[in-house]
């Protein structure tokens, strides 16, 4: 019973760190102005939650080559971001976020 606990924890530690270390591409037009996560800079990351928390919820944020900052968000079933999604925000709230 043990052996199964432990092996339990690794497989759950191996998909934790799948999903984190997974490879971000995605693209959105907001206001004619294309936001896309591979041709941006990752300025900073934030997790709330843990893995498999239905509420949990990661969000990245990216800088444009043009200085326009983004927001790419995806989380659980419970979470703000049901779905991946893209946000513009505003050069002012960057700092706002970071502190959050």
């Amino acid at each position: 019973m043990l052996k199964y606990a432990c092996v339990k924890e690794i497989t759950h530690y191996l998909i934790y760190r799948d999903m984190r270390e997974r490879e971000i591409d995605m693209k959105k037009i907001i206001c004619k102005v294309e936001y896309d996560t591979e041709a941006s800079e990752l300025i900073q990351k934030k997790v709330f939650g843990v893995f498999g928390d239905p509420k949990g919820y990661e969000e990245s944020l990216y800088k444009t080559q043009d200085g326009k900052f983004f927001l790419y968000g995806f989380g659980g079933p419970e979470s703000p971001y049901t779905e991946e999604t893209i946000k513009r925000l505003a050069a002012d709230k960057v700092k706002a976020w970071q502190k959050a």
